[in-house]
């Protein structure tokens, strides 16, 4: 075995101190040295790295208002030319009603139609002994006014029957857009295999494609045949999606959504109008309901006011106070979506 002075040990490990002091004494300026480039060269690469950042979050914040601008660019311009097609819509001809009624007849045949219904129920108003101007005033009515109703009767439901398919027309659009075929594809598909209204307004745009017109174009005149909000929100979306592009199955699928959230809203409205409604029609048809009732128990009472000129007067501003109570409930109980 052998011994250890520790003496020799103290003096070893105090000989490792002093040389390890004086080592870090001798290298301590090229260690500092060192860590200072380290951290300058890292300071610059992070400064770098953050000035290409800065740069492509401006370049993608330029790119982004270059494109906001450009849709609104858009719109304004699809809001002008709105503006006058709703012009347009609004002083359109017998012969586009009869088209967005869906009917085949020339303005010629409704003009015929017409005749014939103000003359038979002349004839009814005069051979029942009605008076001449009443059974003028019969006719008249029945010659201009029923047509028009019954017409406007048909563009409604055609209408309604347009925005109950049109959502399930979208879906099939973005369906086949998400497959690979191209817009007219698309919309070929629609006019081949959807469901009336919806398939004769997309053969409209078909149609319009082959004679020249682009697809917006096309969407944006089946305002003409199909004079509705929603209609309006398609070509909007078609034409932004030519001019700025974008992801157009998104647009579509989007759109079919507002739309079914619109049905649903305007159902909902419907429902909680129906209370106002029904008391509308029951204040509406009670003075007539209590006049038939008071002539029926006493006839000589309210005979009066039909014989007496006083009576005609009584009447006459019955009636305007009437209209106008009428126009005012009609007017608080319609709701526009």
């Amino acid at each position: 075995m052998f011994g250890f002075d520790p003496m020799v040990i103290a003096i070893i490990l105090l000989v490792a101190v002093a040389t390890a002091g004086i080592a870090y004494g001798v290298l301590y300026s090229r260690i500092e040295a060192d860590k200072k480039t380290t951290s300058r060269i890292n300071r610059v690469k992070s400064a770098e790295t953050e000035t290409a950042k800065v740069k492509a979050a401006r370049d993608r914040v330029q790119e982004v208002s270059k494109r906001r601008k450009s849709v609104q660019d858009s719109l304004k311009d699809l809001e002008r030319k709105q503006a006058e097609k709703t012009k347009k819509i609004a002083s359109t001809s017998l012969k586009v009603r009869l088209v967005q009624a869906g009917l085949s007849a020339t303005p010629v045949h409704f003009y015929i139609i017409s005749a014939v219904l103000g003359f038979v129920f002349f004839a009814i108003g005069f051979f029942g002994g009605a008076p001449p101007l009443v059974a003028v005033g019969i006719a008249f009515a029945a010659g201009f006014g029923l047509p028009r109703w019954i017409l406007g009767f048909l563009i409604g439901r055609r209408q309604k029957k347009f925005l109950s398919e049109f959502p399930n027309a979208l879906d099939v659009m973005v369906r086949s857009i998400r497959s690979g075929l191209p817009l007219n594809d698309a919309l070929r598909l629609i006019a081949v295999d959807g469901q009336e209204p919806v398939r004769s307004e997309f053969r409209r745009v078909v149609e319009s494609q082959q004679v020249g017109l682009s697809v917006p174009e096309g969407c944006q005149r089946m305002m003409l045949t199909m004079p509705l909000q929603e209609v309006n929100f398609f070509s909007i979306v078609i034409t932004i999606q030519a001019q700025a592009g974008g992801n157009l199955s998104e647009a579509l699928s989007n759109l079919s959504r507002v739309l079914r959230e619109r049905k649903k809203m305007r159902a909902k409205v419907t429902a909680l109008s129906m209370e106002a409604k029904a008391s509308a029609a029951i204040i509406g048809i009670l003075p007539f309901v209590v006049a038939l009732l008071v002539y029926l128990t006493s006839p000589q009472y309210i005979m009066l006011l039909f014989t007496d000129p006083r009576g005609h007067l009584i009447l006459g501003a019955s009636a305007v106070w009437m209209s106008i109570g009428i126009l005012v409930m009609r007017n608080m109980i319609q709701f526009d979506i």
